[in-house]
């Protein structure tokens, strides 16, 4: 095993210990949470020792990153989540690889990538961005649409040919009543998800929490925790 490998290996076994850990705590059977590694900035190289470790989910923020480590690791047995800020310049690249969008949070996303999916015969699985950051009717800092904007947006994605509405994602948020109460984000993000799935049952998936706290979603009850650091460290970035 490489050096590269085994520390991934070592990290990803912390990170397990992390969620075993924190579903126990929670009274939640381990397979209830799943793993996205978040692999931004690093090489595909990464990606694919990552594959052969296990990993079976992995997310990107950047298409100019995503697309060509997409394209060298297609051969490998991997979902691939997009979760940055998406403009609508790139739908037509991120709708070739991946297989979940987490970041809708505006019409005409979900417009352009209904056209794409169909265009190129796929289905994408989409998730709603909350920003618990955001005024009535507004976005948050970092993408995504304030509570109030939830159920219209999840009626135009259950709606859209070649979308499927999956549930809901968000970042604990800087500013705002949920600065620093990561735990008490993720809660409403819960309470939100439970109002969605009420019209859209299917619509089940609850992504939240990332390396630092990933413990406080497993507690709120998230299904999927994104974590980069913890498993692939600080390391010198592309490009």
């Amino acid at each position: 095993m490489t050096d590269r490998k085994g520390e991934l290996a070592a990290n990803l076994a912390r990170v397990e210990d992390r969620i075993a850990a924190a579903c126990a705590a929670a009274g939640r059977k381990r397979e209830e949470v799943t793993l996205i590694v978040v692999t931004k900035t690093y090489p595909a190289s990464d990606v694919r020792m990552l594959s052969e470790l296990g990993v079976r989910d992995v997310a990107e923020n950047k298409d100019q990153d995503a697309a060509p480590k997409a394209a060298e690791c297609s051969d490998l047995p991997l979902s691939w989540h997009f979760v940055g800020q998406l403009q609508t310049n790139k739908v037509r690249s991120v709708a070739g690889y991946a297989d979940m969008v987490q970041s809708v949070d505006r019409a005409r996303l979900v417009t352009a990538l209904s056209k794409e999916a169909e265009r190129q015969g796929r289905e994408l699985g989409c998730l709603i961005q909350v920003a618990l950051d955001a005024n009535e009717g507004g976005r948050g800092e970092r993408g995504g649409v304030a509570p109030d904007g939830i159920e219209e947006l999840g009626e135009l994605v259950a709606g859209a040919p070649g979308l499927r509405l999956a549930g809901l994602m968000t970042v604990a948020p800087l500013t705002g009543v949920y600065a620093g109460r990561e735990l008490a984000a993720f809660e409403r993000l819960m309470d939100l998800s439970t109002d969605l799935r009420r019209a859209h049952p299917a619509a089940n998936m609850v992504s939240a929490g990332m390396s630092a706290d990933l413990e406080q979603a497993v507690a709120a009850g998230a299904t999927h925790v994104r974590v980069g650091t913890a498993v692939l460290g600080v390391r010198a970035r592309l490009g």
